[in-house]
Formats: C-alpha cells, sequence, structure tokens
C-alpha cells in the first residue's frame, strides 16, 4: 500500500500534532504554552522492549496473529499534556523480523466515527491515531482514522538539511518542482533548541502497509461499538532517506534503542473537572506538541522472540 497524502498550509501552522489542534497557541487554557525544556525529563519517559516475531504478519488490522496476542502491550495511554488517566483505554505494542518494522495498536471508543476518505483531504478532522519514528537529523510522522485513510509526512531539522546530504535527494530536494516543502516551527512548542524544521507534505513512506479493523459499526450512534485496530508495516528498505547522517544499523542489532512516539488524537473531550486535552499518549509529552523527539518513548530492540519459548523465529 502506498502511502500519499497532504495537508494545507493553514493546518500544517496551526494543528499538525494532531486533528483536535483547532485552537490557536495560548488560546485554549487546557493547552499551556510557557514550557520548559525538557517538557518531560527523560527519567519520566516512558521505555519498552520490541520482541522478535514469531511467525509472518498479515496485515489486515485484526491483530490475531500469535505475536500480537504475546507481545508486551503499552500502558494506557494518558494525557499528553498532563500524564492523567484518559477516559477511553488505548495501547499500542511494537514488533519486527528482517523485512519490516510493525506496529499496532488498540483503540477504546464506544461511536467509532470516520468521515475523511480522501488519502489528501483533512483526515485531522475525525480522530485518530498516529505513529512518529525519529532519527538523528528527521523524524517520520504517520496518522490513520478509523476508515484507513492516512496521512503522512517527513521533517528534516533545517541546521542539517544540507550537511548530512537531505537536499540531494530527488524527492526532498526543495528546488524541484511538485516537492512541497513549508518551514515548521513546532505547534504548542515554539522553542525548540534544533530551531525550524522542512516538512515535506508530499513524501510517501517506500512500501508500507496499514490496515484497519473496527469492533463495531462505524458512525452508527445508535449502537455502542468495543473501538477499532491498526495494524502498520515500515520496511527497512524504506528508512534510507529518514536516516541520512544517522549511523544507526538497520535493521537494529540486539539491544539499539530508537525513539518513538505513540499517540491518540479525538474531536470530543472529557466532561469537565477532567482537564482532557483531546491528545492522548503512551508517554506524555508536557506540552500540546507531538514533534518533540527529546520526549518519545525509548524503544529498545531485542533479537529474543516474543514472551513463547516454544516458537521459533521465521526469517
Amino acid at each position: 500500500m502506498r502511502f500519499t497524502t497532504m495537508r494545507t498550509l493553514a493546518f500544517m501552522l496551526v494543528a499538525v500534532a494532531g486533528p483536535s489542534a483547532v485552537a490557536e497557541d495560548g488560546l485554549d487554557p487546557l493547552k499551556p504554552t510557557d514550557i520548559p525544556w525538557p517538557p518531560v525529563p527523560e527519567a519520566q519517559v516512558q521505555r519498552y522492549t520490541a520482541f522478535r516475531a514469531i511467525a509472518p504478519i498479515t496485515i489486515d488490522g485484526k491483530l490475531d496473529e500469535a505475536t500480537w496476542q504475546q507481545a508486551p502491550r503499552s500502558p494506557r495511554f494518558v494525557d499528553l499534556i498532563r500524564g492523567h488517566r484518559t477516559v477511553h483505554e488505548t495501547r499500542a505494542a511494537v514488533t519486527w523480523d528482517a523485512q519490516n518494522l510493525y506496529v499496532a495498536y488498540w483503540v477504546e471508543e464506544p461511536f467509532v466515527s470516520a468521515k475523511i476518505t480522501k488519502r489528501d483531504d483533512n483526515v485531522y478532522n475525525d480522530n485518530d491515531v498516529e505513529f512518529f519514528l525519529a532519527f538523528d537529523n528527521a523524524y517520520y510522522e504517520f496518522e490513520i482514522n478509523a476508515l484507513g485513510t492516512i496521512y503522512e509526512g517527513l521533517f528534516v531539522w533545517q541546521s542539517e538539511y544540507e550537511k548530512q546530504g537531505f537536499s540531494r535527494e530527488p524527492e526532498i530536494d526543495r528546488s524541484r518542482d511538485g516537492v512541497k516543502c513549508i518551514s515548521f516551527n513546532g505547534v504548542g512548542f515554539k522553542n525548540h533548541p534544533r530551531g525550524l524544521r522542512h516538512a515535506f507534505l508530499n513524501w510517501d513512506y517506500p512500501n508500507a502497509q496499514a490496515a484497519v479493523a473496527i469492533d463495531g459499526t462505524l458512525n452508527d450512534g445508535e449502537d455502542r461499538d468495543r473501538g477499532w485496530t491498526v495494524e502498520l508495516a515500515f520496511p527497512w528498505s524504506g528508512m534510507k532517506i529518514v536516516a541520512l547522517g544517522d549511523e544507526r544499523a538497520i535493521p537494529p542489532n540486539s539491544g539499539d534503542i530508537w525513539r518513538m512516539d505513540f499517540s491518540r488524537f479525538n474531536q470530543f473531550r472529557e466532561a469537565p473537572p477532567v482537564r482532557d486535552s483531546t491528545g492522548w499518549a503512551w508517554s506524555p509529552h508536557g506540552c500540546w506538541d507531538s514533534h518533540i523527539p527529546e520526549v518519545f518513548p525509548f524503544v529498545t530492540f531485542s533479537t529474543d522472540a516474543v514472551p513463547n519459548p516454544d516458537v521459533k523465529i521465521v526469517e
């Protein structure tokens, strides 16, 4: 499945962090702008071990493979800003094999809804889940709604764009016609020490796959649903551009630690007195901004299979 999605400039300036970032900075009392650095101390950032898959994974959204049943799941997602418990449960998991990095989400939602069907349309107007993958000089963002409509983008720190060779890659060469790029300075956090990023809105992760499965009835408010699940596969071979200037092994070696982020954004908000920012995450960010790699969870890769000693790893 080839991803091809874009956002409008207006949305990028206000709401790239998630579909519910509909208020300008400073106008929403639930989204503070007086933010220290780092927004979350490193010792408080969540950590996870990603084990090897024990059998082939079919990307159909159902998460019924033995690997997903046995792989450790994340803690319940918490509020993006303050880290408190959220009204609905969300969890994620990561596994891998020789070909792909795999990500799964379990999303509790009593009234599953999604309207956006066009890949290049405003997916952020629906509830979604999001995945970020950070390398030393760039990071990748992926979003999907319950209909399987996708947004993705590549963000390169401007200080590294020329130095690390990003400008020599035709698909993100800013001088070429058809390459869509804007200058990006975060969403709720405007004082990142690394400064501005180049946001490439038409960059597609090569040969990535994504699927959604719904446990309920989509867009039917007359009944109650359990929610939906998401299954993603990112080939190691597709990480070449995101990883420019980064010397890590791809695929990773056992014990290697990467930074990834996992979040959920909602069009609904839990009733007061809960201070629901409408953004929920595996590990809180301390502010309304998904674009801060320094607060992404630490994911350690293990060459051990997901916990089942009787099943061998399938290459």
